[in-house]
Parts: C-alpha cells; structure tokens; sequence
C-alpha cells in the first residue's frame, strides 16, 4: 500500500437484486503501460467471452475506463493495426484464447510471441498473463469485477481485488474501538493501513502518535511508554510523560510489537488489561482512554510456541486482525503503483518520454510483472526511484533492462513466501523461494563503524542498517548500548533550538542534532512541541 493523496471512491450500480450476480469476476485486461501514463490502471471487462462471443482488440476497441468509474474510451493508439486481434472462449472451462485472425499488431505474452493464436489456461487467467500489443501497450488478462464494491479510497492506491478487500476490513474496523492487529509482510503498508483506521474513526480529531517497539531499549521503554516522575531514576530531573498520555484520546500505534522484550510485553499486557498506567517512580495508577493498533511481520505463533511472546498479548492486541496482501498477490497494482511512484519522483510526464517513443518500455514493465517481488510496495518505491534517476541520468533501454535485472535480484530482509507458478509452469509446479539475506553479527560492527554510517545516510536507520549488513532491529540495539545519543535523550532546549535554526523542518533538524529523523519526530509528538 501507499499513500495515494486524495483519491475518488470506488462506485457501483445500486440496483436491488444484482448485488450477488455482480460480484462473480470475469476475464478483462488492465492497462500496464500506454504512451499516455494517466491511462495505467484502466480496466476492460470481457463479459462477450463469458457468454460464447468474440471480443475485438484494436485500437478502437474495447473501451477501457478506471474501475468502477465512467469516461470510457478505446485504447486509441496510431500504431496498432485497425484489424483486431480476437479474444473468445478456449476449449476448456474459465480459458480464454487469443486469435491473431487478420492483424498485423505484433503480441506477446509473457514475453514470447504469438505467431497465429495462444490458449490461456483458467489456471493462467487467475494468475494473470501479461501481454504487449504493438510493442508500446502493456495489458494485464486476468480475472476483474466488473462493478467492483462502493469502497472509499483511504489514501490507499490499488483497485486489485486484494485491495478492495483490505480497505473494506479497514471500514469494518475504523468504527470499532477494540485493538487491531495488522499482519503483513515487510514493506506491504501496514503504517498506511494504520493511518488509515484512525482517519476513518471515532477519534479521528484526537492525537495519532506511532511508536516503534523493536527501538525501544527494555531499560527506558517504561518511561517511554508509561511517562516517569520526576527523580524516578538517574537523569529524570523533570517529570516525563509517555506514549500512551501522548496519545490520550486518540490512537497509539506499537509498530513492530514482534520484537518486543519480554519485559515490555508484561507491562504492556497489563495496561491493555486495566486501561490504566503507572507511570515510573508514581505510586498511583493513571486511567487511559487510548485506541491501540499494533503490527507485526513476525510469525507470532511461532514466537510463542519458542516462549518469545506472550499468548495473551496476542489475544488483547488481536481484538480485530487485518492482513495486508502481499504485493504478488495483487499484480495488477504493480503498474498503478509505479507511475504512481513515477508521479511523486518528477514534476511532469513529459520528462518521461514521447508519444511515439513512451518511457518505459513495455518489455520493462513485463520485468517488473513477473517478478515475485519480496519487498513488496517498498521495495517498488525503491526501484522506480532507481530507474528514474537512471533514465534522467541517460541511460539507455538495453542499459535500463540490465539495471532492471539487477535491482530485481537483490534478495529480501526476509524470506518470501515461494513465488506464483509462471505461466508456462502448471499449478503446483512453483518455483523456488528467493533466497533470504545473510545479515553481519552485530558484535563484528564497531561503534565507529555504526557512527559513520549513521553520519553518511544522514540518520536513517533502515538505509544505515542495510549499509552496514544488519537488520533494522540489530541496529537498533547497537544504538541503544552505544554511546550514540537518541533522540529520548535531548532536552527540550537543545530540541527547541535546532527546530528555531532549521525554520521547523525536523528533518532538518534532525541532521543537525545528529539522531534520527524518526525518533525526533516522536520525540516532538511527545513533547507537543508541534505547531
């Protein structure tokens, strides 16, 4: 998932009585590329090929329009033959064959190409199959609905099937006030979908205050999370108020609660429990009125059957438990979601290319289809960042389709589940897992080493973790064991200070207190040091 900024609600036809018949899916194509890049995403049902009939693909034909939405127009490209190309049935049940007929438009699929016609198996279709028309036009043939639920859009961009049913669960949740538990791989949105729910809910006007769990050091996370009273430890010279107080009111969102330490997920079980805390030092309990949402990509069955966390921790946070789709399984995003990156990365599409000579190139675009992605949408961000700068940089296409392969192979944080069969491999014949990355111990990195590469990537802990071959979570516990200052340990005046110098921009001000650019974020909610 990603923010998609203000996005339009998905529509549908009310008409009473066709709800259910309107929800069987039917094959269709989506538009992966096209020399006018606002047209991405816009959908074409089949229905003619459900009831035995042939439908026409030129350049006239069929009409194509955003889902759920209106302004239909055909794919209207000079360069593709007037006589079409024939979708119909296969002679098998949910198949769907492709018929050259008179054409002299050249199509691929899946990167080889069809000489007279090609048989696309129901097995295929519900993957999907990933054409080129032209050599320009990229389409996606795979099952769609042809009027897809009423479904506000959330900031969320994505009209798959799997983002339609995530953002559903999101409106069956906002309006609960009971935990939510979201689970997903690394990279699939769960930040995103968190907003969400507290956007979309009853405490929408109160405070949204995020806390990651996996950086909070078994020794402060009290304090961080319950406040402290002034001279409840060494160093409490005023009285400090946590997370939970921060986000009194509102939502408190615990991002990564799987790597907690057992000592923080005893204290937060009982806050949980009692809707009350006490502060560190306070003999007294304080109630809270505070909205949790949690996440986690570890598998906290596992962790719990090898004593790492709590079962009734995961039963409190899990009042209601969303999961996130993995970006494979949602394909048909895969090009909303890069133009939609392309978008945020430059400033016009003019820079992108011509109408007779569209960027990308529909055989890029085939790339990025078939891969399996472990990364997810944020491992997505990062490559079209890549391939933009490239492109920018003057790149050529025979440079950019190496570059391409070479980004795609760059393994996971974490193992992926094994990838989607291809096309050309029958159901059950998947093929293997991307292997998983070999992370450095944290005892061979120096303090030395950690403060340089803090300093060169300007504070970021993922890309200093990733520089220097751990994980985020390793990084963290170096940092809290070394004598790198954090941003929990500012004082308010230093804080003040660097906010007056960089105009408030925390970013900034960040980089000229040297801690990192999250942490002070929370730091100011914290300290409602916010305008």
């Amino acid at each position: 998932m990603t923010d998609a900024g203000e996005q339009k609600t998905t529509r549908t036809v009310d008409e009473p009585g066709t709800a259910e018949s309107l929800r069987l899916r039917v094959p269709g194509l989506v538009i992966l590329c096209h020399p006018d890049p606002r047209r991405v995403g816009e959908e074409a049902a089949l229905i003619k090929v459900v009831s035995g009939q042939e439908v026409r693909l030129s350049r006239h034909e069929p009409d194509f329009a955003p889902p759920g939405q209106e302004g239909f127009r055909p794919l209207d490209d000079p360069y593709l033959s007037r006589s079409p190309l024939l979708l119909k049935a296969g002679p098998e049940p949910g198949s769907v064959t492709l018929d050259r007929a008179q054409s002299s438009t050249a199509v691929t699929a899946g990167g080889e190409e069809i000489a007279a016609r090609r048989t696309f198996s129901a097995a295929e279709i519900e993957r999907g199959a990933v054409l080129v028309i032209g050599r320009r036009i990229g389409l996606f043939l795979h099952l769609i609905d042809p009027l897809p639920p009423a479904v506000p859009g959330y900031g969320l961009v994505g009209e798959s099937a799997a983002t339609l049913r995530l953002r559903q669960e999101i409106r069956s949740a906002a309006g609960l006030d009971v935990p939510v538990l979201l689970r997903g791989e690394t990279g699939t949105g769960k930040e995103l979908a968190a907003r969400a729910l507290h956007e979309a809910g009853k405490r929408r006007k109160g405070p949204y205050v995020t806390v990651n769990m996996a950086a909070l050091p078994p020794s402060l996370a009290a304090a961080e999370l319950f406040g402290a009273v002034r001279g409840a430890y060494t160093g409490a010279d005023r009285t400090k108020m946590g997370f939970f107080q921060s986000a009194q009111g509102g939502t408190l969102f615990l991002d990564e609660v799987g790597e907690m330490p057992p000592e923080v997920q005893v204290l937060l079980l009982r806050a949980l429990e009692t809707r009350e805390i006490q502060p560190v030092g306070s003999v007294e309990a304080v109630p809270v009125d505070v909205r949790i949402v949690a996440a986690t990509d570890a598998a906290l069955e596992a962790a719990i059957a090898e004593g790492r966390f709590r079962a009734p921790l995961l039963h409190r946070l899990a009042g209601f438990e969303i999961r996130l789709p993995a970006l494979r399984e949602r394909r048909d995003d895969i090009a909303r979601l890069f133009f939609h990156f392309l978008d945020q990365e430059c400033e016009t599409w003019g820079s992108l290319g011509t109408a007779e000579r569209p960027w990308p190139p529909a055989e890029l675009m085939v790339r990025l289809m078939e891969d399996g992605w472990p990364g997810n949408v944020r491992q997505l961000r990062n490559v079209t960042r890549r391939l933009l700068i490239a492109r920018q940089g003057g790149m050529g296409r025979k440079d950019l389709g190496r570059l391409v392969d070479q980004l795609l192979a760059e393994p996971a944080p974490h193992p992926p589940d094994p990838p989607l069969p291809s096309p050309s491999q029958p159901p059950g014949e998947g093929g293997m897992a991307s292997p998983a990355k070999l992370y450095r111990r944290s005892a061979e990195v120096s303090e030395e080493e950690l403060l340089e590469a803090l300093e060169a990537h300007n504070w970021q802990v993922n890309t200093a973790a990733e520089a220097l071959g751990i994980s985020r979570g390793a990084l963290y516990r170096l940092i809290a064991s070394s004598k790198v200052r954090k941003a929990v340990d500012l004082e308010i005046s230093e804080i003040e200070g660097a906010l007056t110098r960089c105009a408030g921009d925390a970013g900034a001000a960040a980089r000229d207190l040297k801690v990192s650019p999250q942490g002070l974020k929370r730091r100011i909610t914290a300290l409602r040091l916010e305008s």
